[in-house]
């Protein structure tokens, strides 16, 4: 019971972070020299496939980038899943690409390659980044019967 109101919480805390304060008055953005907002601060999470699972449902605007091989990609994939590979020399400037301000699911195989790609993401501005740390294993575990 308390591992379930552990996750209630998570989950709880995750959506007031991706929907953000609602105030009638906004801050003034600060920006760098190339013009970029440097004060948005970058919003990284980490849960297992079943809280991610709910988080795109209830945000279905939300993209699952799948990082892992297109081969391993190929054998399966969470539905309209992005598949840019993490091992792949163009996996940066693929990023790069991205709109920033979109909400990502990213995941790998299981959780190491996409924990370990957090840095790049927050190098490059992403701002809103879901990081499935149980990967697809978990997903396939605990989603597909």
């Amino acid at each position: 019971m308390k591992l379930h109101s552990f996750h209630l919480l998570c989950l709880s805390i995750v959506t007031i972070l991706l929907t953000g304060c609602v105030g009638s008055e906004e801050a003034p953005v600060a920006t760098n020299q190339d013009g970029n907002d440097s004060s948005a601060k970058s919003q990284f999470v980490n849960m297992n496939a079943i809280e991610a699972a709910k988080i795109l449902k209830e945000k279905p605007e939300a993209v699952v980038l799948d990082i892992r091989t297109p081969k391993e990609y190929a054998e399966g994939h969470i539905p309209d899943a992005i598949n840019i590979d993490y091992k792949a020399d163009s996996f940066q400037s693929e990023l790069e690409k991205l709109d920033r301000d979109t909400t990502y699911l990213m995941h790998c195989r299981s959780g190491r390659r996409s924990a370990n790609s957090l840095e790049i993401f927050e190098k490059l501005g992403f701002r809103h980044v879901i990081h499935m740390d149980d990967g697809i294993l978990g997903w396939q575990e605990d989603l597909v019967k």
